[in-house]
């Protein structure tokens, strides 16, 4: 693993970016969408045909804004994770190192989600109550293959998404670019996530594998779940009942998640965290 956190930590001397001088944060916004219009939560329903071209914009520009609020709060979480694995760590170890490089990363990261929504829309959201309890018990408790899977879970879902975006030249020029630092400096994460998972893995037994699959699915779904608030339809002057109704009945937006979460389901099965139990729980949230 040290290995890895050298190789880690020379990518993050190369190749990382700082929001604050790459985004001219004083540019207007424009009139591009939030995210692309095929990853809309409504795109390919009845109600989506219904709406008009503007309408369809601002509901995307405010889905971004939502996802990146979740982005926040699972990346507070992870934080939190990460410091308390390394606490006895030593410090001069490169596994030490590159995990402060990390949560250094994080921090920017979620000051760049924080300001690109403020740009966007003027409501501020943040993941319903019980997201945020059920993450508070998670962040305290969750140690190991649980932590470190769920970590990549959140990333590999985030990243398949925001490759779409930054590539997509209707969305918005600020929303690319934020997608663009995000993708860049995340590869880096998933590589060490994917690592910390297989190294804690090596000693496990059956009955502990069981559990983890368990947990870090049921992780999955809260966030997964918690992406979209259903306060974006009311503040796009949507109908709410419908369109979370629709939305969760959208056999395009789940086929979408089910495409962006393939390599993260082999990942998951070949290290034995696919079990019955965790893969009904990925069905039922769409990754499977």
């Amino acid at each position: 693993m040290n290995e890895t956190a050298q190789r880690l930590l020379g990518s993050a001397d190369r190749l990382s970016r700082d929001p604050e001088t790459e985004i001219d944060w004083d540019a207007p916004v424009g009139d591009g969408y939030g995210l692309s219009p095929e990853w809309s939560t409504l795109y390919g329903t009845s109600y989506w045909d219904e709406l008009p071209a503007d309408q369809r914009r601002e509901l995307t520009r405010h889905e971004s804004a939502s996802v990146a609020t979740t982005g926040i709060w699972f990346e507070m979480i992870l934080q939190q994770m990460i410091l308390r694995d390394i606490y006895d760590k030593p410090p001069r170890s490169a596994e030490f190192q590159w995990a402060l490089t990390e949560i250094a990363d994080e921090c920017r990261h979620s000051i760049m989600f924080a300001r690109a929504s403020a740009k966007l829309v003027d409501p501020a959201y943040r993941p319903r109550l019980l997201a945020r309890e059920l993450g508070r018990m998670f962040k305290t408790v969750a140690t190991g293959e649980a932590a470190y899977a769920a970590i990549l879970v959140a990333e590999e879902v985030l990243d398949v998404m925001q490759r779409d975006w930054m590539r997509d030249r209707r969305v918005a020029p600020l929303v690319r670019t934020v997608n663009h630092i995000h993708v860049v400096e995340e590869s880096r994460h998933m590589v060490f996530a994917r690592e910390e998972t297989r190294e804690r893995l090596a000693s496990a037994g059956r009955g502990r594998r069981w559990v983890s699959a368990l947990v870090i699915a049921i992780a999955a779904d809260m966030i997964v779940s918690s992406m979209v608030s259903p306060q974006v339809y009311a503040n796009v002057g949507l109908d709410v009942d419908r369109a979370v109704r629709e939305a969760r009945r959208n056999e395009h937006h789940r086929s979408l998640l089910r495409t962006s979460c393939a390599n993260l389901m082999d990942f998951l099965g070949s290290v034995g965290l696919l079990t019955p139990a965790a893969a009904r729980v990925y069905r039922r949230t769409g990754l499977l």
